[in-house]
């Protein structure tokens, strides 16, 4: 049978609610019956303390314990008396009269033997009994331990309390011991008492199955709604949410869904963006392919070495988009691989620099080199990679920045890491746009639009490989109003 999580949840609680009450009944139950037998018996014994004290008044008054002896009666008076003390008897309803006395207490009558709950005296003369009653299991002995009086014969297994009198032991007061709990006025009340607890656990039952139910209800919330929400994103619906009401792990879990819900709403923005740009990007030279091949069947242009450069040309453009599109590709999988070899990082751009100092010139753009005279910068990483980065950087200067213009390429070392910064002149790019020139197939098409040639793939390559160098790369604007890139490689990787 298969039990969802809510059910687990509220046996789970169920359970351990149930084991806690027993557990607590059979204790409590333990330790009442405990207390309330050693209660009893220290009731006994101070009783048996009492009858001692009265005993040894009665050894002072007969002069020893010959009375007792002979007159097994006069014991049953004693402890009649022991029982029913005076005080016991009612009062008179009223204050007698002037130079009247109270009239004297009749005499005690014979010791009524116990009824079926332990009872005994004449109801209607006396008040309520004590409950406890050791009379009938106490004996007399002498000061030698020689039975005098009582149901004993013999002083073995007995509680002994000393009878004094005249300051010296003259006898001594033996109680048997009753069985545990044994009187019917006892086990009725501790019968009562269990009875309470029963009914106490009873309903703190109930109410752990009601708490349990509500709490199993309370901490599964959360995950059904994770589970409608992950459905949901299993239907492709990444605006799906989860309402985040609590600050623990179950509250930081939906936190953390819906934080997912974002990020796969947003790369699915960014995956139709990306078909639709490629789309576009493809759609513009591929049309004048087919216009041109359109034409030429048409007889309306005719197959000349202009005509067929143009081909050439929309064709090579095509073949830059799908290499630079595969290289996108290779450099955001997994497979993508950087070495791990001492670069020496100042060579590398020095390098770069020289191989493109014709076509600045050619371009009347200007190259300064503020990397310093000291070439001791050196990274781990993948030479080539890094000579990618850079020649990207330096295409995208010739291609956008209007003539004249400048390109001034700079380090800055601190403690912590070395930046590279290419700064160029106008035209710059907008504030709001800085933050997405990383973007693939992103252009600001104000300034730097397709005219003039280009993918919009070329600073995602840079910033995949920079990263892959454990670096950041981002943009700015430049003293100039240009466009000024930095990358900063963290000291760690510097040898």
């Amino acid at each position: 049978m298969r039990m969802n999580l809510t059910i687990k949840f509220f046996l789970a609680f169920l359970f351990t609610s149930i084991t806690i009450v027993v557990l607590m009944v059979a204790v409590m139950q333990f330790y009442a019956y405990r207390n309330f037998s050693d209660f009893v018996g220290k009731v006994e014994l101070t009783r048996l303390g009492e009858l001692a004290m009265l005993l040894g008044e009665e050894y002072q008054k007969d002069h020893g314990w010959e009375p007792l002896k002979k007159s097994p009666g006069r014991w049953g008076e004693v402890l009649r008396l022991h029982r029913f003390p005076p005080d016991m008897f009612k009062e008179p309803p009223g204050p007698p009269g002037p130079g009247l006395h109270p009239p004297p207490p009749p005499p005690l009558p014979p010791l009524p033997p116990p009824d079926e709950h332990g009872d005994a005296g004449p109801p209607g003369r006396y008040r309520q009994p004590p409950p406890f009653w050791i009379e009938d299991r106490v004996t007399l002995f002498d000061a030698q331990k020689h039975p005098v009086a009582g149901v004993a014969s013999s002083a073995d297994g007995l509680i002994l309390r000393r009878v004094v009198a005249g300051g010296k032991t003259v006898g001594w007061l033996g109680l048997k011991q009753k069985g545990f709990l044994s009187d019917p006025l006892n086990t009725a009340f501790i019968r009562q008492q269990f009875q309470s607890l029963y009914a106490v656990g009873a309903i703190m039952l109930v109410l752990a199955a009601v708490v349990a139910y509500l709490l199993s209800r309370h901490l599964l919330a959360p995950v059904r709604q994770l589970i409608t929400g992950t459905r949901a994103l299993t239907s492709r619906k990444f605006d799906t949410r989860i309402v985040v009401e609590t600050s623990d792990e179950l509250g930081q879990l939906a936190a953390d869904f819906n934080q997912m819900a974002r990020t796969l709403e947003k790369y699915e923005e960014l995956r139709q963006q990306w078909i639709s740009d490629i789309a576009h990007e493809l759609r513009t030279p591929l049309s004048i392919l087919q216009g041109e091949i359109e034409a030429l069947q048409d007889g309306v242009r005719k197959v000349t070495h202009e005509t067929l450069g143009s081909l050439h040309a929309e064709v090579v453009h095509i073949g830059t988009i799908v290499k630079v599109l595969h290289d996108l590709s290779l450099a955001e999988s997994a497979a993508f691989q950087c070495g791990q070899e001492p670069v020496h990082l100042i060579q590398t751009v020095r390098t770069c620099l020289q191989k493109f100092q014709g076509l600045f010139d050619e371009k009347n753009i200007s190259l300064t080199d503020w990397l310093g005279e000291v070439d001791d910068v050196s990274i781990m990483g993948d030479r080539e990679r890094l000579t990618q980065v850079f020649s990207n950087l330096l295409e995208n200067t010739l291609r956008y920045t209007d003539t004249p213009g400048d390109l001034t390429v700079s380090l800055v070392r601190t403690d912590t890491e070395v930046v590279l910064q290419f700064a160029d002149t106008k035209p710059g790019v907008p504030p709001e746009s800085l933050a997405r020139l990383f973007d693939r197939l992103y252009r600001v098409d104000a300034s730097r639009g397709r005219a003039q040639g280009g993918a919009g793939l070329g600073l995602a390559i840079c910033k995949t490989i920079v990263e892959a160098h454990g670096g950041t790369i981002t943009a700015q604007q430049s003293p100039a109003e240009g466009l000024q890139i930095n990358i900063t490689f963290p000291i760690r990787r510097l040898q």
